[in-house]
């Protein structure tokens, strides 16, 4: 049976490679984008159909034919916003067990990227119909009903009667998890905003700052994370136990959501959009795209929704991240000299600063009775004019034990420098300072 399979043409087997495709595409061209049948369920289907067909349009070199090559990126096309639509659809369904805070906008906004992506799909259909038929592939006869692509929620939870809460949470877990979440949103710093940008500045940054390979990269930091959490903390969803642990859970969970619309969104931009092609039917290709799905707008979801939202998760996810974590750090204290001749100026402030930052849990500089904020520049050096003054040649480290072991490692090269103030090597435990 496979070998007369094999045997079919191409201009066979397109047909069947496109059937379900094309299906789903006469379906959405008759449904209302108000409807609500835009579901999950519609989305999953939609991503396998026209993967499949740009598998086989792929393998068959269509990029590199000018007949084939429109119906090509029109697969591609369908299936990077149902990718986008599937995550934010997600983020729409769940956004009441993730437990944020002052949402109104989040939602609002949220909603009006999605309208954009399935306005943006059910204008590709009927184009992807009539290049069908250009191309002489039959267009189904049979549509489906909307009764089979139900929505993913309905008014019944079941029964929570698999505890979680007093699982065995270890701490070291914890710590890890809430560390590695202030060090991404500290990384992803330079990417943030506090308010939307106009489209000159959104073209800006995209995609020369902001792309679809540095978001992707951050996807899975991100990943790794909920993973990390899902698999090491708790197994369990929102609804019950460490409220602490699941709102942080939630706050992760969304920035991750968020990324993998953003990359798919980019990935579409940028390859199928953006003015990069040097041939002619590449420029009249994107040309046509563009007139389908406005590359301003979609821009602006990405950017003014998307990004703007992931910095904005993060910055408040933060101070939950630094509370849980100096609940679970272990704690400890240890007694070093002060550093040599100079004391405690800038270089040896900052680096130690650097550790304590690194690290993320809390740590004081102790001076006799007063404590100082080891995380901060400023508080050392002012600590430092009182250890001068006092005359001490020893002070008290007291906090994350983590950082407090790779201040003495500092310490026993006398805090990066020599006794006339120049830089020295410091020890490979400390590589990250550099």
């Amino acid at each position: 049976m496979q070998g007369v399979l094999n045997n079919f043409s191409f201009a066979e087997k397109v047909k069947i490679f496109s059937y379900d495709y094309l299906k789903h595409c006469v379906y959405i061209s008759h449904l209302d984008p108000t409807s609500g049948f835009f579901t999950k369920k519609l989305f999953a289907e939609l991503v396998t159909s026209s993967q499949i067909l740009e598998d086989f349009l792929d393998y068959h070199g269509a990029k590199n034919n000018k007949n084939w090559y429109y119906y090509r990126e029109l697969s591609a096309s369908v299936r990077h916003l149902s990718i986008g639509s599937y995550s934010q659809k997600h983020i729409l369904n769940r956004l009441v067990f993730y437990d944020l805070v002052h949402t109104e906008n989040f939602a609002k906004e949220g909603w009006a990227t999605f309208n954009f992506l399935i306005e943006s799909i059910k204008k590709l259909t009927p184009v992807i119909l009539d290049e069908a038929r250009r191309l002489d592939i039959a267009i189904p006869d049979d549509n489906f009903d909307v009764f089979e692509f139900p929505g993913v929620t309905t008014n019944d939870l079941l029964d929570y009667d698999i505890d979680d809460e007093d699982k065995d949470l270890q701490k070291k877990n914890i710590v890890k998890i809430a560390s590695e979440f202030l060090i991404i949103a500290k990384n992803f710093d330079h990417s943030g905003f506090y308010e939307p940008y106009d489209s000159k500045k959104i073209l800006e940054i995209v995609p020369d700052k902001v792309n679809e390979v540095e978001m992707r990269r951050f996807e899975m930091l991100v990943h790794n994370l909920q993973s990390a959490f899902d698999t090491y903390v708790i197994h369990g969803g929102y609804r019950f136990g460490n409220r602490k642990l699941k709102d942080l859970r939630g706050c992760f969970s969304v920035i991750f959501h968020l990324l993998q619309m953003i990359g798919r969104l980019l990935h579409f931009y940028e390859r199928h959009l953006h003015e990069a092609g040097y041939k002619n039917i590449y420029k009249k290709v994107q040309e046509e795209l563009s007139l389908l799905v406005d590359p301003a707008v979609l821009l602006d979801r990405t950017i003014n929704y998307g990004l703007y939202y992931v910095c904005h998760f993060l910055r408040t996810g933060k101070n939950l991240a630094s509370e849980i974590l100096n609940e679970n750090i272990e704690r400890s204290s240890i007694s070093v000299g002060v550093p040599v001749k100079l004391g405690f100026h800038s270089r040896p402030s900052l680096l130690v600063a650097k550790i304590v930052q690194h690290y993320g849990g809390q740590v004081e500089l102790c001076v006799g009775e007063d404590r100082f904020d080891a995380s901060s520049v400023l508080d050392i050096q002012w600590a430092g004019g009182k250890i001068q003054k006092e005359n001490r040649t020893e002070v008290r480290f007291e906090g994350d034990v983590r950082a407090l072991g790779d201040i003495k490692i500092l310490t026993s090269v006398n805090y990066g420098e020599d006794t006339m103030g120049k830089g020295v090597p410091l020890p490979k435990e400390l590589g990250y300072l550099k």
